[in-house]
This record gives C-alpha cells, structure tokens and sequence, in this order.
C-alpha cells in the first residue's frame, strides 16, 4: 500500500513538472519579439474573400485594373452577384491558360509517352475545349448575369407588390421589407444584410444592397426604397406602382424573347429528321440518276 502511495506521488510530481516546464517555455516564448510574416501571399490566397489581390501578382501577370476588359469583368461578375475582388477571377483566368498551353505543348512534345498513360487524340482536344470555354468566358458571364438580372426581377417585382399591398399599413418600411423576406430566394440573403445594417446606417446599407444585387432594376427598386424612407407619403407609394408596371412588362419581353427563342431551337431540332430522310431516302436516287446520265454520257 505504502509501495503504490509513493508511486503515485512521484507520478504526479513528474505530471507537475512536465506542466510547470510547458508553461515556462510557453511564457519565454511569449517574450520573443515578433517577427514577420513569410506566407504573407499565402495568407492572402485565403482570405481571397475579403481581400484584393497583390498589386505584385497582377503586375507579374501583366493585369491591370484600368484596361477595358478587367472594367467588362468587373462589372460582369458584379451583375453575377460575385462580391470578390474581380482580379483574383482574372489571375485565375490567366493561370489557366498559362497551365493548358503548357500541357498542350508538353502533350505535343511527348506524346508518344503519354499516349502509354492517356490518349492524345482524347486529351489534346479536351484541354483546347477548356482554353476555348476560357476564352469566351465573356459570352457565359453575360448569360449568367442575364439569367441572373431576370430572376432578380422577378423578385423585385414581387417585394413590390407586397410593400404596395401595405402601402396602406402604419408599419414601419423596415417592418415592411421583413415581411417580404418570404417572397425572395436568390436575394434573400442581400435583403436580410440590408435589414441587419439598416439601423447602423439606412443610406449607406441601402447603397450596399443596391451593389450586391448590380442589376438596373436594382439601381431603381433601392431609388425607390430610399424615396419611401424619407419621405413616407402616397405620392411615393404611386411611384412604386409605376415601378411595378415596368418590372411587369420587362418580365413579359423576357417571356417573349425566351419562347422565340424556343422556337428556333426546336425548329433546328425539327429539322434534324429531315435531314436523317433526305440522307437515307433521296441521296440513293441522286446518285442513281447520276450514275444514270454518266453511261448517258
């Protein structure tokens, strides 16, 4: 008994030790003066979200904020409801085709040995298809943004009739725009932002909102919002009515311009079969009426 008391003690005078030495080294180190960071583009890389890219990776990429195209991808992305710095899109954009030009002229040196792992007449054209997708990425953006904007206006629509419904109710516009949150889905989470940072600054929350969703009708629906904010008066509830009527008929013209597009899709695909007939029915006769007026001949 006296054998395992004294084992123990020496146990926890060992534990003891180990703990007062770790808190020594931990208070010494705590005394060492700070030093640098090495991984400072690392930590740039990931708090991509919040930060901009190094001014020294674009300048090493030849990227510059003021030419034309980085303005028509800024304000792309900005209509796609990309928040992020556009240039960490556009050194992505560049590192990629950096990497499959290097891969199609590795592919094209050796490919002999790499014909063993992958086949060339598979990979080569699948790498020119990922350079090609890159290279009309403006072609996409405008597609996304243009989905984007009408789905954005569907729901600007609805929020509007909603707050023309209350027009009539004492409720703050506050109050009002929270009661709206269950008929938004694509900007739920903007307008719940705008209603979080609406007491700490209307004007400059209403301004923000108005940049993440980067839609015309946006820039119109926040004009709007902010009308009613100071100045709560039926005149104001009349212009948003006007709003709606125009939300309505921009809505309708995306309807239209989708069926017609519809339309030449499926008469492109209905024209397919005729295709396929004129091939197995009516090219065996113009080939026998031509072998016909060669032996005529």
């Amino acid at each position: 008994m006296l054998e395992w008391t004294a084992q123990t003690i020496r146990l926890a005078i060992l534990i003891g030790q180990y703990i007062f030495g770790a808190a020594a080294i931990y208070a010494i180190l705590q005394l060492w003066p700070p030093r640098a960071a090495r991984w400072k583009h690392l930590a740039a890389v990931l708090s991509w979200r919040t930060k901009k890219a190094p001014d020294g990776w674009l300048r090493m990429f030849r990227i510059s904020r003021q030419r034309p195209s980085f303005l028509e991808r800024e304000l792309l992305l900005a209509g796609c409801g990309v928040t992020v710095d556009a240039a960490w899109y556009v050194f992505a954009r560049r590192l990629m085709l950096l990497a499959v030009t290097g891969l199609i002229m590795i592919a094209a040196a050796w490919h002999e040995r790499i014909n063993a792992y992958v086949p060339t007449s598979y990979l080569v054209p699948g790498l020119l298809l990922i350079m090609l997708f890159l290279f009309i990425d403006l072609v996409w953006l405008r597609s996304i943004r243009k989905m984007r904007a009408l789905q954005m206006t569907k729901e600007i629509f609805a929020v509007s009739k909603q707050l023309h419904y209350l027009s009539d109710s004492s409720l703050h516009i506050h109050a009002k725009l929270l009661r709206c949150i269950p008929f938004t889905r694509s900007m739920r989470l903007e307008l719940e932002q705008l209603l979080a940072e609406w007491y700490h600054d209307a004007g400059g929350a209403l301004q923000r909102f108005k940049q993440r969703i980067g839609t015309d009708e946006g820039l119109s629906f926040v004009e709007t919002l902010d009308a009613l904010r100071l100045h709560e008066s039926p005149q104001y509830y009349e212009l948003l009515r006007v709003r709606i009527a125009d939300y309505k008929e921009k809505i309708e013209l995306a309807k239209e311009s989708r069926k017609e597009s519809t339309s030449y899709f499926l008469f492109v695909i209905a024209g397919i079969p005729i295709l396929y007939t004129f091939q197995v029915f009516i090219y065996p006769w113009v080939r026998e009426g031509q072998k016909l007026f060669q032996s005529l001949s």
